[in-house]
């Protein structure tokens, strides 16, 4: 997507993480000002610094190792980049958070600190200085167990784990900002997305878990590249198709390019004169979904090589199938999907040879 950023400075949380890696790349191609933060946790700084590889603008990219919960060193992030002519950011992207279903409901205090109470301190520092535009890196997992498919933006919001709770109290927090009633009109866009996948087309950046991954294409990468025996298909007899659980898989350069869509409408307010407080969510997806066999074959036929798998017994909560209505996002924010599937697929079999065991062990 082309969009003149040009002297804009956005701040990104967990920008050296998957999502937030390609989205700052994004960025810094469209010319803003990207300042990242993240704990690195569950990341790696040579993310930070292959961004700085890849784009024609490194000087335009600045990086802090800064941990939400640490409020003062937050609060030295906004300091530092204050400017005499308005807020230090003219908006914030938020991904940074935990994101493991599994893990979340085996130490949910941990899912609440760093995903709740992150987000409250980095509204609270956006609070005090001015800076009320926000871009909010939801989850699917907002609607549980969905009624029926595709899943609309005004499907009912309820979730089977704290991982999910997590989104769905972050989201609550930002429509009770935007519906406050003091004199700050927050602007905020949730973006909802439903299963990322695939790479930057130089097999430079991509999906690295920093463990077992919690995500479907990554793991059967791994088998494919030889770092794990098989995969473990949770179920086969779902009412789907082939009996596996069938999910909505977004490349994440189109993902990434769905956060540009989100300050588009930003720009597209100042220069309306508008500056009316608003939170609205949209769904980022294809539209249509894929099976876990659909999928192993997919991989099977790019890499040349053959998948092992086993199946086991479904896990508590897991759904037979979830796919996205992204019409909202194409009808309001000008976005929908541009690469297939298996252009998803073919870039992340590209960064798994080629970073067979991920960041800083190429």
């Amino acid at each position: 997507m082309s969009l003149n950023l040009t002297d804009q400075r956005i701040l990104v949380t967990g920008g050296a993480g998957y999502i937030g890696s390609h989205t700052s790349l994004e960025l810094l191609a469209n010319g803003a000002k990207v300042t990242i933060v993240d704990n690195l946790i569950n990341s790696s700084a040579d993310a930070v610094n292959r961004i700085r590889e890849l784009c024609s603008t490194p000087e335009n990219l600045e990086f802090s190792k800064v941990d939400l919960n640490d409020k003062s060193a937050l609060e030295e992030v906004f300091s530092k980049a204050k400017r005499p002519d308005g807020p230090p950011f003219d908006a914030v992207i938020h991904f940074a958070g935990l994101k493991s279903v599994g893990e979340s409901s085996q130490m949910p205090l941990k899912y609440y600190k760093y995903n709740v109470s992150g987000a409250i301190n980095l509204f609270e520092t956006m609070q005090r200085h001015k800076c009320f535009r926000l871009v909010f890196s939801s989850s699917a997992t907002v609607y549980g167990v969905p009624e029926s498919n595709p899943v609309n933006e005004s499907a009912p919001l309820r979730t089977t784990n704290p991982y999910g709770q997590t989104k769905l109290m972050i989201e609550e927090i930002c429509r009770d900002l935007a519906n406050s009633t003091s004199n700050e009109k927050w602007q905020i866009v949730l973006l909802r997305y439903f299963n990322p996948i695939g790479a930057h087309p130089s097999g430079r950046i991509g999906e690295d878990p920093t463990d077992i991954p919690n995500n479907l294409l990554p793991f059967v990468t791994q088998v494919a590249i030889g770092r794990r025996a098989l995969v473990r298909i949770f179920g086969n007899d779902y009412d789907t198709r082939d009996g596996t659980g069938i999910r909505d898989y977004i490349h994440v350069e189109d993902l990434a390019e769905g956060h540009l869509a989100a300050l588009k409408r930003f720009n597209s307010n100042s220069e309306s004169g508008s500056k009316a407080a608003f939170c609205n969510a949209y769904n980022l997806g294809t539209g249509s979904g894929v099976s876990v066999l659909e999928m192993i074959k997919i991989v099977e036929n790019v890499s040349g090589k053959r998948i092992k798998y086993e199946i086991v017994e479904r896990r508590k909560g897991d759904v037979a199938t979830c796919f996205a209505d992204p019409s909202k996002a194409e009808r309001e924010l000008g976005w929908k999907t541009k690469r297939s599937l298996h252009d998803a697929v073919a870039s992340s079999w590209k960064w798994q040879s080629m970073n067979p065991n991920g960041f800083m062990q190429s």
